[in-house]
């Protein structure tokens, strides 16, 4: 238990200890104009008890997708997670283990990163991967400064139908070293391929998609390889990874890097983190790959064995030749990815995304009969659509909550010209019932 001094001779004492008079010694570098004037308005202490009967009513404000149906979509999605997953992540030398610098200790950790990775290459059609990004933010920031390093160009186009967060993080990273970020603009739910043809240039060094983009609507993607292609750009693709069980893989477009968030494989929601971003690229990119890659091999006495092969980082090379300054892998978050996808197989991938299929169309034809309900773009989708609707999607959101559903996103925040339209997405875990209390409810609200 740590030492609180009660009483001014304690006070003196421990000033005494350190060697100072007073405590205007301590903070005299902090200048006047910043101090606090006045005393901290603070609550009285609490004993353990009462502290632990306040944090759990409020914490109980909280509403979770375990308490609400969720239709909520837009990068974090409410899939089902087997039991098995939290079970093995909650094992003690996989939830206390730290980074695997000394291979010889720490096989266990060095395969689960190997598995992971050969996963996400199995996954996403791609040569090779690492393990992994922070986020999917991240890891589409971090393809962009891969592009630039390999190609030696300065521009960067992406999509206006990449997800919002996605290009906050982007310009971000871009801004610090002065690449120049042009967004294409959507239309009709899809990047504008006009504009793609009107900004592409041998100046560009990559071109980066989202499909199903932000608005759940799938691309064309092999008009913008094509193009990008055609001048010397990289093509980096950024998907849903459960949409991969369905849809053709970046590998099969021909990308030359393959990003996105993997929380949908296998790990919580978690109130927005934390999560993971996956990153594969073709093999000729593999040294500039940000992080690092476990590899395979022989040891002495012919064992199969486990080692860091690649490790660009701040943290093993001098930080002028590292790819990133991302520091760790989010060893954990993959772990529950592999054990889920493992747990899955390419079967249960695919029946997955076939539910997320079906089940996000019976929502849209049921929610598109509402008198003033209208589907906002034609083109096909993945689990995720865009309702134009009567009322403000503010008041639907709102009203809704209060009947225990959580409807979907306003896009209003994102673009003006989607003010009346909100997002909705629907996965393997909503049922029939769900759907119809959804549509019920909606249907109650014009």
């Amino acid at each position: 238990m740590s030492y609180v001094p009660n009483t001014e001779n304690d006070r003196k004492e421990m000033l005494k200890q350190i060697g100072v008079e007073s405590f205007e010694a301590l903070i005299q570098c902090i200048p006047d104009s910043v101090r606090l004037k006045e005393e901290l308005k603070l609550p009285p202490p609490l004993s353990e008890l009462q502290l632990t009967k306040l944090l759990t009513d409020l914490s109980a404000q909280n509403k979770d997708s375990s308490q609400i149906k969720s239709f909520l979509g837009g990068g974090a999605y409410d899939h089902f997670i087997p039991a098995v997953v939290d079970h093995i992540i909650s094992r003690s030398e996989y939830y206390t283990a730290y980074t695997p610098y000394q291979a010889e200790v720490s096989q266990g950790t060095l395969q689960t990163i190997y598995e992971f990775q050969s996963l996400i290459c199995e996954l996403t059609g791609m040569d090779v991967a690492n393990a992994s990004m922070y986020d999917g933010a991240t890891a589409v920031a971090e393809a962009a400064l891969l592009a630039h390093a390999e190609t030696q160009r300065n521009e960067i186009l992406v999509s206006g139908a990449l997800n919002p967060s996605y290009k906050e993080v982007l310009f971000t990273y871009c801004d610090s070293i002065r690449l120049k970020v042009k967004t294409i603009p959507s239309k009709d739910g899809l990047i504008d391929l006009e504009g793609v043809n009107k900004n592409i240039s041998e100046r560009v060094a990559c071109v980066i998609v989202q499909s199903p983009n932000f608005f759940g609507v799938i691309e064309n993607i092999e008009e913008i390889e094509a193009k990008a292609h055609s001048v010397g750009a990289l093509l980096v693709l950024v998907c849903d990874p459960i949409s991969l069980g369905i849809l053709k893989t970046p590998g099969e477009y021909n990308a030359d890097i393959a990003v996105g968030e993997g929380q949908a494989m296998g790990n919580n929601l978690s109130f927005g983190g934390p999560y993971l971003g996956y990153f594969a690229c073709k093999r000729n990119l593999i040294r500039r790959m940000p992080g690092r890659i476990v590899g395979v091999t022989t040891d002495t006495q012919g064992r199969r064995s486990f080692v860091l092969t690649l490790q660009t980082r701040e943290q093993h090379i001098r930080r002028e030749k590292a790819t990133s300054n991302i520091c760790t892998n989010q060893a954990l978050c993959a772990l529950a990815s592999c054990v889920y996808l493992s747990l899955l197989g390419k079967s249960g991938i695919r029946k997955v995304a076939e539910l997320c299929l079906q089940k996000s169309h019976y929502a849209l034809n049921e929610i598109t009969k509402i008198e003033g309900f209208k589907k906002r773009f034609d083109s096909p989708f993945f689990k995720e659509f865009v309702v134009e609707t009567p009322i403000p999607p503010k008041r639907i959101i709102r009203s809704l909550l209060k009947r225990n559903l959580f409807a979907g996103i306003d896009l209003a925040q994102f673009d003006r010209k989607l003010k009346n339209c909100f997002l909705v997405c629907v996965t393997e875990k909503r049922t029939k019932e769900e759907i119809d209390y959804l549509v019920d409810e909606l249907r109650k609200l014009v």
